[in-house]
């Protein structure tokens, strides 16, 4: 049985080669005892600038482990049972609406099953929405059904693919071995904070795609949920474009938190939906050079990452919180709206997030109480306000409006240096949100430079507007994870309200597989 060895250290820039005699030291063995080693994790620890170290777990595999008892940072490998999936010959008909993480992850597991499903996405193919995105941040023309929203992999396709999730699912590790599988790094298998970058990502989804169809399955692009067929208290089918009928027994819904128009038709038909609470703000721009300073010091080894950062601040008064969220170092901020006539932004970094900016989401908290009316939809409406808002305020051209820091904190100064497409005006900010949203975002402003010193720059610039977080609502469920209302109906992933990130989602829609394929072996 292996070994895991937690807390072995080296300095920045130094050889991973390095890590063996460390081992062989902390197993009180000679090096040639180690017959594997393997990385488990991989982290940056910043907290004393002037000595940064990289951190590492390793598993280690010995000659004789007899000689070696656990102590410590030394323990034994418990080897979990790979999972096992059944092959089950079934004639169920499966619908997958929506081909993000959920989606994807939900065929992915369904064809561990030997089962196949009909795919339906209502943007393009990851390579022609590419284009229509390209041509949307040169030229200000929006494709409502291909943008960085809508279209094969999701909205996570154009983010900066994070990987990290606080759910504790033994899934996890088979969701990042797909994705390496099909062409992800081979490090998000064991860093603390693994990303693919927007880049590698569209070559991934590809690859699903072409797996799936390998596997049986179908896909349509460009095929728009329309229409749910009910019978006798069930779903029956879907309807697709307004014309196209498809049969269906199990309608997998994994529509995006962008789909209002899904979210209409469910309304209308009377599923069980909820309002729930989310985020809105701006997007805060710095140098990527400033933010490696505040992080690693002045003197930071170059070979260390482009620096990040996560900050949160609570109002225990008010009930209202702040936070950075989506943090892409190395990235631009991306004109992400999916409807005419509204601005939303949003981050993305490559694989090497080697460019000038770092940015990150800077929002704050709102619920049922900022919302207009008890309706589900009243979140929708909430964000299409504030979108409508920056669309005029940017000058009704798919420009955002943009300020810098110190103005919206009201210390006046600065400069706005953006590297938004198609580009910014400058604008008050503060006018275009509610003002309990405003006043917590400046709270947490100056909560998070104390924190983090610097963070309060003349090169900060702040973008508008952050609306599309997570979910405005919850396509409710219940412990069969069929929607209350509707049985055959399963919500999932983030545009369900039940995850957040592309790995939360992927797992979701794998738990949405299994218990499919849990239903149809019981019957």
């Amino acid at each position: 049985m292996p070994f895991l060895l937690r807390n072995l250290t080296l300095s920045p820039g130094a050889e991973e080669s390095a890590l063996r005699p460390l081992a062989a030291a902390k197993l009180g063995v000679r090096e040639a005892e180690i017959t594997a080693l393997t990385l488990v994790r991989k982290g940056v620890d910043a907290r004393k600038k002037g000595a940064i170290k990289l951190v590492y777990t390793v598993q280690v595999t010995l000659r004789d482990e007899a000689r070696v008892r656990p102590h410590g940072d030394v323990t034994r490998v418990e080897t979990a049972a790979p999972p096992r999936f059944p092959k089950l010959a079934s004639s169920e008909r499966v619908v997958i609406v929506g081909m993000g993480p959920a989606g994807l992850f939900a065929a992915l597991r369904l064809a561990q099953y030997g089962l196949t499903a009909r795919v339906l996405e209502r943007g393009r193919d990851v390579d022609r929405r590419a284009s229509d995105v390209s041509r949307f941040w040169r030229l200000g023309e929006l494709c409502e059904q291909s943008n960085v929203q809508f279209g094969e992999g999701g909205a996570g396709t154009f983010s900066d693919g994070k990987l990290t999730t606080r759910v504790k699912d033994p899934n996890c590790g088979w969701v990042l071995e797909r994705l390496v599988e099909f062409g992800a790094p081979p490090e998000i298998l064991y860093a603390a904070k693994p990303h693919i970058g927007t880049d590698r990502l569209r070559a991934v989804v590809r690859g699903i795609r072409e797996r799936l169809i390998e596997e049986g399955f179908q896909v349509g692009f460009e095929s728009r949920l329309t229409g749910i067929e009910v019978g006798q208290g069930g779903v029956t089918g879907v309807v697709v474009n307004d014309a196209d009928e498809e049969p269906c027994d199990s309608l997998v819904l994994a529509p995006g938190h962008s789909a209002r128009d899904t979210y209409a038709l469910l309304h209308r038909l009377g599923v069980t939906l909820e309002q729930k609470p989310f985020a809105v703000g701006l997007r805060v721009e710095h140098p990527q050079a400033l933010i490696n300073e505040i992080q690693y010091g002045r003197n930071a080894h170059p070979a260390l990452p482009p620096a990040e950062y996560a900050q949160t601040y609570n109002n225990e008064a008010t009930g209202r919180s702040a936070y950075s969220f989506c943090m892409c170092p190395g990235g631009v901020v991306v004109a992400a709206a999916s409807e005419a006539g509204g601005v939303v932004v949003n981050g993305m970094s490559g694989y090497r997030r080697n460019g000038p900016y770092a940015n990150s989401a800077l929002v704050a908290t709102v619920g049922p109480a900022d919302f207009t009316g008890t309706s589900p939809l009243a979140g929708v409406e909430f964000q299409r306000e504030l979108e409508r808002r920056a669309f005029v305020a940017g000058g009704e051209n798919y420009r955002a409006p943009a300020q810098s820091l110190l103005d919206f904190i009201g210390r006046g100064g600065g400069r706005i240096l953006s590297s938004y497409r198609p580009g910014v005006t400058e604008y008050d900010l503060a006018t275009l949100l509610p003002a309990p949203v405003a006043a917590t975002l400046r709270e947490g402003i100056e909560h998070f430079d104390r924190r983090m010193r610097g963070f309060i720059s003349a090169e900060a610039t702040l973008t508008a507007v952050e609306t599309r977080t997570s979910a405005p609502l919850r396509i409710v469920r219940g412990a069969d994870l069929q929607s209350l209302s509707h049985r055959g109906l399963y919500p999932t992933g983030e545009g369900a309200g039940y995850a957040g990130g592309i790995m939360s989602a992927a797992l979701d829609g794998i738990r949405v597989a299994d218990a499919i394929a849990a239903r149809i072996a019981a019957n």
